[in-house]
């Protein structure tokens, strides 16, 4: 599971040891691009979408998908040269740029935060002012798990965790829902695959959804240096116009999303996958309608991010943002 409270150390170090200044672009056959994602999620299926149904090829690009292992990692890889569109958190984005670095965001990946709460069948929780007076089961500190629940509850909720009486239970990786499922606790917080795991092996349905409660953000977001941006702008449009197309598909057919998710991830039971294809797009911001990254949804994203300490101050979205290239690929081939 994600960690965000260290993510900016990690972020920093790798950034650091990538030559920051002076870079050259890296170079590349045309139409050559090595897209580096964070790791390997059902809510990036807007990649594995383009890549399987041969939109990446449509538009002219020759794609190279490799997974970073962690969600600092894709930015030293960019700054390195090694690759040229990164698809990890924003906030990563952003400290590279404090430290130097000369990055853009040009598409948006995932719309929201794709967390859910999960409960018994018969729970009251509907809403974050449900959660006074509640325990929470998670995984250990620092954990987005926490995080995110803690934002939303200062935020949306506007009163304090403690003084409500929230209990955050903390504990290993797949003992979220057994906790629920016993009267440890009163809800789970969870990521897909996770959700529809517990719904199949315990018996429990998703309740609240962070990503309506916290509106459309861009959670998850596709990066580019300046460099190659300006050195190479048709294969950045090639790669915007293949994820509208993308993000379009899935909206028009959600079965897309089963379908490609399926091949993707071929240690998920169908049936989790059929029902978190429900759960995503039961959701109205968690897989993006279109790639275009808005000035409210960058604002949120960095609210988030420095509520949950993956970055210390933000930057503002005129210098961290080109929606140019994904501003076109929904005029033509995306959903307004």
């Amino acid at each position: 599971m994600i960690n965000r409270r260290d993510l900016m150390k990690y972020s920093l170090l790798g950034a650091a040891t990538a030559p920051l200044a002076g870079l050259s672009t890296p170079t590349f056959a045309a139409g050559k691009v090595a897209i580096t994602e964070a790791l390997r999620l059902g809510m990036y299926n807007s990649l594995y979408v383009a890549a399987d149904k041969g939109l990446f090829a449509k538009h002219g690009l020759d794609a190279d998908l490799s997974t970073a292992g962690g969600i600092a990692l894709p930015v030293p890889i960019l700054l390195s040269g090694r690759g040229q569109i990164g698809v990890t958190s924003p906030g990563m984005s952003v400290n590279a740029v404090r430290e130097g670095g000369k990055i853009k965001n040009i598409a948006k990946i995932v719309g929201g935060v794709s967390m859910w709460g999960i409960a018994k069948p018969d729970s009251k929780i509907r809403t974050i002012e449900d959660l006074r007076g509640k325990t929470i089961a998670t995984l250990k500190f620092p954990s987005s798990t926490i995080q995110v629940p803690t934002y939303a509850i200062k935020t949306i909720g506007k009163f304090d965790p403690k003084e409500a009486g929230v209990t955050f239970l903390e504990l290993p990786p797949g003992a979220q829902a057994a906790a629920v499922k016993d009267g440890r606790a009163d809800i789970a917080t969870a990521f897909e695959w996770d959700v529809s795991i517990a719904a199949e092996q315990f018996g429990l349905v998703p309740v609240l959804s962070f990503a309506d409660a916290l509106g459309s953000l861009c959670f998850t977001t596709a990066m580019a240096t300046e460099e190659t941006i300006a050195s190479n702008p048709a294969a950045i449009q090639g790669f915007c116009n293949a994820i509208a197309e993308a993000q379009k598909l899935m909206h028009e057919n959600n079965a897309v999303f089963t379908e490609v998710a399926e091949k993707y991830f071929t240690k998920v039971t169908p049936s989790v996958v059929a029902s978190a294809t429900k759960n995503f797009f039961g959701s109205k911001t968690a897989i993006p309608r279109n790639p275009t990254i808005s000035a409210d949804e960058w604002d949120r994203a960095m609210r988030l991010e420095q509520g949950g300490g993956a970055v210390q101050s933000a930057l503002p979205y005129t210098q961290m943002v080109d929606n140019r290239f994904a501003e076109q690929a929904t005029r033509q081939f995306g959903l307004a």
